[in-house]
């Protein structure tokens, strides 16, 4: 919960407990259910045997990062193993820190995570640097560690080191990585024909309007940089533009009904 205004630090859950109490408060029904299939219309289909039929559906279902594989990452993940700087930059302000490569974007990472300490390694891993890319790091200081990492060494539940798979081990207090995002709405974007990114995503509109009309996306679901505050303002906004097309939709038919 890092970055969210006024509950910096708050386990996730107990936001999630505190806002569904809240909404309950304004006569909002809550489903203890999973909707696993959509169609036109729109009538959602419930894991439980119900349906749910709606004028207008907004896809809020998150994504989940996808992890390289390597020995402790997953045991470690969120605790010394890290994926923001943004999130966790300034809890590990001044240590030892790493930069895991995977993929495109992990040398920028490398240079955010060198505004938070002067002792950062970048282990290319599976990336393969241009030798542009390593003359920056390298001007800023970072040091550059080639080949595959194997393991992370974990001493007295803390992080202790990274070990390569030729042997070396190089001492680091926690590690960063850029995941990769894979959306949790994979199914029903595909079952209501929403168009999608390259990465899986639901592409949307500044205001969350999906291909689809009727549609829309908020948060993780179409923003793969949207933190908790940031997707809790997306979904606010998408709110306003789905109660406008309601009033739209009112307006037309109160015109119709007068006509008739």
């Amino acid at each position: 919960m890092q970055g969210f205004l006024s509950r910096d630090g708050m386990p996730p859950a107990d936001l999630l407990r505190a806002a569904r109490d809240e909404v309950r408060g304004y006569d909002v029904e809550l489903v203890e259910d999973q909707v696993v299939d959509a169609a036109a219309g729109f009538t959602l289909q419930l894991a439980g045997g119900a349906t749910i039929d709606a004028r207008h559906v907004l896809l809020a279902t998150g994504a989940i990062d996808e992890l390289p594989e390597v020995e402790g990452v997953q045991e470690r993940w969120g605790r010394d193993f890290l994926h923001c700087p943004y999130c966790h930059g300034w809890e590990v302000r001044d240590q030892a820190l790493g930069v895991l490569g995977t993929g495109q974007g992990s040398v920028e990472y490398a240079h955010l995570i060198r505004q938070w300490s002067d002792d950062v390694v970048f282990f290319t891993h599976a990336l393969a640097v241009t030798v542009d890319e390593r003359a920056g790091l390298v001007a800023r200081g970072v040091d550059v560690v080639d080949g595959r990492v194997a393991r992370l060494v974990v001493e007295d539940d803390r992080l202790h080191a990274v070990q390569l798979a030729d042997g070396r081990t190089i001492s680091r207090a926690a590690v960063f990585i850029r995941p990769a995002l894979r959306t949790h709405a994979g199914g029903l974007t595909a079952a209501l024909g929403c168009e999608t990114l390259a990465d899986g995503l639901v592409r949307a509109e500044a205001e969350g309007r999906t291909s689809v009309p009727g549609v829309w996306a908020a948060g993780n679901a179409s923003n793969p940089r949207a933190q908790v505050i940031t997707a809790a303002g997306e979904g606010s906004a998408v709110a306003i533009a789905i109660n406008t097309e309601l009033v739209k939709h009112e307006i037309h038919a109160a015109l119709q009904h007068t006509a008739a």
